[in-house]
């Protein structure tokens, strides 16, 4: 993508070096930053043979990585992988890529992997700095972390948002989609796994540094991403919160729901009941046979008749409920009855 040899913090050419030319110009004076954007595995090969890079290294390079690190394959050179970031409000989702930065004394190479990943600002910020850039490689390596850190911002602000707007939906009472909740919780929890093991990254590139005047920047970005890695935390357990809330929530409502469900049902009985002895007397009388029809010739033998067959099985089912009734149960009973017992005991 780009390729320049920079002296006492100038950059010595506008247009961009062959990364061949770049690696005859190491060792005589300044610094070479060439870099790589998804790079085929023979420009890797040319370049590992261009600048010696040990060839584990270059493995390394390629692979991805769910976790940042800081190597050293021999004593000149570390390779410092690193996971960038970025978030799609409207997929809720991060998409993450990689750069793989090998540093030596006198040439830094970027190796950059996703969409993610861009460093054009951080050059461009780095050479309006001509005395950072005087430092050499570690400055470098200080604007990487710290452009790396800036874009980690816009991801913790574009979670927060979307969290807020679940939290709000939960706390209200309503039902928020519960597959949402967890797919959200999953991005933090994968956003957290890039930036909390940077920590690690960024202390060891500290304490490795050459240039103690980087000390103080290179302290601004461990406060900002220790910043970062709080907030994130806080964001997986408010999510994990959220997700029991949305639960107990949805619960309430099966509960409500079956109450109205139960409260048809009683009205329904309630109906069923009233019209029962209507049924009753109607399907009695109206059995057409000679002795039941040649029996009521009156008033009092329907009442009788219909009254009264229809009291016997009503007392008959009386009777029967009243005996399977389930007994009475005090919740206190076996507290007491313990407190009481263990009075005793004393």
């Amino acid at each position: 993508m780009d390729c320049a040899h920079y002296v006492d913090g100038a950059r010595q050419a506008e247009a961009a070096l062959p990364p061949l030319d770049a690696a005859r110009l190491c060792g005589g004076g300044g610094f070479v930053w060439l870099g790589l954007f998804e790079p085929t595995p023979e420009e890797m090969e040319s370049v590992r043979q261009a600048f010696d890079l040990h060839e584990l290294a270059v493995e390394d390079a390629q692979d991805y990585h769910l976790r940042p690190k800081v190597e050293d394959f021999d004593a000149s050179v570390k390779l410092v992988i690193l996971r960038t970031a970025r978030y799609d409000d409207d997929r809720e989702e991060v998409d993450f890529g990689e750069i793989s930065v090998f540093v030596g004394s006198d040439f830094v190479i970027t190796v950059r992997q996703g969409v993610a990943s861009e460093l054009h600002r951080a050059r461009a910020r780095l050479e309006q700095k001509p005395e950072l850039l005087a430092l050499g490689t570690d400055a470098v390596l200080w604007a990487i972390l710290d452009q790396v850190v800036d874009g980690y911002e816009p991801v913790v602000a574009g979670l927060e948002h979307d969290i807020e707007q679940i939290e709000a939906t939960v706390f209200s009472g309503a039902v928020a989609p519960t597959e949402r909740i967890y797919l959200l919780r999953r991005e933090v929890t994968n956003f957290y796994r890039a930036a909390h093991p940077l920590l690690a990254v960024v202390n060891a590139v500290g304490k490795s540094l050459d240039e103690e005047r980087l000390s103080p920047y290179l302290r601004d970005v461990y406060d900002r991403l220790q910043l970062i890695n709080e907030e994130v935390s806080a964001q997986r357990d408010l999510l994990g919160t959220i997700l029991q809330a949305n639960i107990a929530v949805v619960s309430v409502q099966q509960a409500n729901s079956a109450a109205r469900q139960n409260s048809t049902m009683e009205q329904l009985t309630v109906l069923a009941t009233i019209f029962l002895p209507l049924t009753f007397i109607t399907g009695f009388f109206g059995q057409n046979f000679e002795w039941l029809t040649s029996h009521i010739d009156g008033f009092w033998h329907f009442m009788i008749l219909g009254i009264g067959g229809l009291l016997i099985p009503l007392t008959a089912l009386a009777l029967w409920l009243r005996r399977n009734k389930a007994p009475e149960v005090d919740p206190f009973a076996s507290t007491h009855h313990g407190q009481h017992k263990g009075e005793a005991h004393t």
